[in-house]
C-alpha cells in the first residue's frame, strides 16, 4: 500500500525518531489496524508554544500537551471511491514535552515518540480514552502495535490518566 506521509518540523525542533521511522511506524499501524486504502497523514513536531495553541483552539485546553490528533476522513467512509486515498488527518508532538514526559516516566525520548505517534494514528482511526474501558482498549492496542513494531525497549505499561493530564500540571 501506498501510503503519503507529510512531515514537518518547525525550526529549532529536534525529532528523535528519523523520518523513514516515523513513515515506517505508521505503514505498520495502518496494515495492523487492516486499513486497505492507501491514507495520507500530516505529522508535524512543533514547538511547546505551538502546540499550546493548538490544544487551546481545538480542545479548549490552553496549556502544552504531548499530542494532538485532528481527524479528517476515516478508511471505510462510504461516500470515499473505491479507489480512492484516505486523508486520514494529522498527527502533532511536541517532541521537548515528550523528552521531560519520557523522563518522567523513565523512557527514552525516541521511544515515548514512538507510542505517542501510535497514539495519535489510533485516534485518527477511531479510537479514544474517554472511559475506562475504552482506554484499557486502547492501552492494550498501543503495547501490541509497539511490541510489532519491535522498538528497543519495552515502554511499559500505559497509565490511564497518561494523555489526559499534562505533565506541568
Amino acid at each position: 500500500m501506498d501510503n503519503e506521509y507529510d512531515l514537518s518540523c518547525d525550526e529549532g525542533v529536534e525529532s528523535p525518531l528519523a523520518d523513514d521511522q516515523i513513515c515506517s511506524l505508521c505503514d505498520l499501524v495502518l496494515a495492523e489496524e487492516g486499513v486497505r486504502r492507501p491514507c495520507m497523514v500530516s505529522i508535524s513536531l512543533v514547538g511547546e508554544e505551538r502546540i499550546r495553541e493548538l490544544n487551546a483552539s481545538w480542545r479548549g485546553c490552553d496549556r502544552a500537551t504531548d499530542v494532538i490528533s485532528l481527524e479528517c476522513e476515516r478508511p471505510d467512509d462510504p461516500a470515499l471511491a473505491p479507489d480512492e486515498p484516505c486523508e486520514l488527518g494529522d498527527v502533532v508532538l511536541a517532541p521537548a514535552y515528550i523528552a521531560r514526559q519520557a523522563a518522567l516516566f523513565g523512557t527514552t525520548p525516541a521511544d515515548e515518540l514512538r507510542l505517542l505517534l501510535v497514539h495519535g494514528l489510533l485516534h485518527l482511526l477511531g479510537y479514544d480514552h474517554l472511559d475506562e474501558d475504552s482506554a484499557e482498549a486502547m492501552e492494550v492496542r498501543e503495547e501490541a502495535l509497539l511490541a510489532k513494531a519491535g522498538t528497543d525497549k519495552a515502554i511499559g505499561r500505559v497509565v490511564l490518566t497518561r494523555h489526559r493530564e499534562g505533565i506541568d500540571e
